[in-house]
């Protein structure tokens, strides 16, 4: 079997190591597709995983990486054939199974969404899981029934991943998007993405209120903590808040009062176990509804070798928009 390159994490009692290592392909795990992996990305969860600062691996040793977009080599799936162009967001990848940053994986067939048409590798990841759970978030809102006439749209971490491709996205959808972010040198980037408003992330990670005055129709939340309590509490009569992040903690500060008197929902995104029929039904969206412009505004591009001394960074908030890794 041939060897390739990949990042691996190993752990010891003195602690985890990572670093790049000529990879066996006869150590990839059970499935019945692999795929050359041409593309991935770094997201917040690729960030904890590289640093351990949070329990995100669950075996060792583990290639990490959520999410890549590449060619499938060989399949016994009955939906995969060789040459076939293919994304992968979730499903465990470099959490419990061996995952994206490596120039091969091997997984299960039912994990794999095909490449829209008009979407390059490159572009996919441009997006990656990121930008898919932003617009699963914008698909929540919309089931919701919070077209743009319901009033303007807040977006937390809006500097981020998550975050600029959520704004991108409900702009190109005519809502008035209002970014929060904690980074204001970023506001005139967001705007170019098209936020109508920059206020400071301080406005919102203050103690929280049962009720304060309503600002907005809904949201996409990517903080968490006091941050996604206080857009709760300053979101309009029957509107909702997706939340999809927990960069600023776990916990959630909040009273029942935005729910039993003001009618508001709090609508959870998850993108890991998603099922396929919305995965599908997300990338096509977009495909159709994330502009190209935007894209290239918010993506830089950088290699394998740079993953590790990127990660702590996106945990550091020091990241802009997407960074697009380049496998091989």
């Amino acid at each position: 079997m041939a060897a390739f390159k990949a990042i691996l994490i190993e752990k010891s009692e003195s602690g985890q190591k990572v670093g790049m290592v000529d990879f066996d392909e006869s150590n990839l795990m059970d499935g019945d597709v692999t795929v050359r992996i041409e593309w991935s990305t770094i997201n917040y969860k690729d960030g904890l995983a590289i640093t351990g600062k949070a329990p995100v691996v669950r075996r060792f040793p583990m290639i990490p990486g959520v999410d890549f977009a590449g060619t499938v080599e060989t399949s016994s799936h009955p939906s995969w054939k060789a040459g076939d162009k293919v994304i992968l967001n979730g499903w465990g990848l470099g959490e419990t199974h061996l995952g994206a940053y490596a120039e091969k994986a091997r997984v299960k067939g039912d994990w794999l969404v095909r490449l829209p048409a008009k979407l390059s590798t490159r572009e996919a990841m441009a997006i990656g899981t990121a930008g898919y759970t932003a617009m699963l978030a914008v698909m929540a809102l919309e089931r919701h029934g919070l077209a743009p006439d319901r009033g303007p749209m807040l977006v937390t971490g809006a500097a981020g991943g998550v975050g600029s491709v959520a704004v991108a996205l409900l702009s190109k959808l005519g809502y008035r998007v209002i970014a929060s972010t904690g980074r204001p040198q970023e506001a005139a980037y967001l705007k170019d993405l098209g936020a109508a408003e920059v206020i400071d992330r301080a406005e919102l990670s203050g103690p929280v209120k049962p009720l304060a005055k309503e600002r907005w129709a809904g949201g996409i939340d990517s903080v968490g903590s006091a941050t996604l309590a206080n857009a709760l509490a300053m979101t309009r009569y029957g509107g909702a808040v997706a939340a999809c992040g927990l960069a600023g903690g776990m916990d959630l500060p909040t009273s029942v009062a935005p729910f039993i008197l003001r009618g508001v929902s709090l609508l959870g995104i998850d993108s890991v176990q998603c099922p396929l029929t919305m995965r599908t039904q997300a990338w096509t969206r977009l495909e159709s509804d994330l502009e190209r412009a935007k894209m290239a505004k918010m993506a830089v591009d950088i290699g394998l070798a740079e993953v590790i001394d990127t990660a702590p960074r996106i945990l550091a908030g020091q990241v802009r928009g997407r960074i697009v890794v380049k496998i091989g």
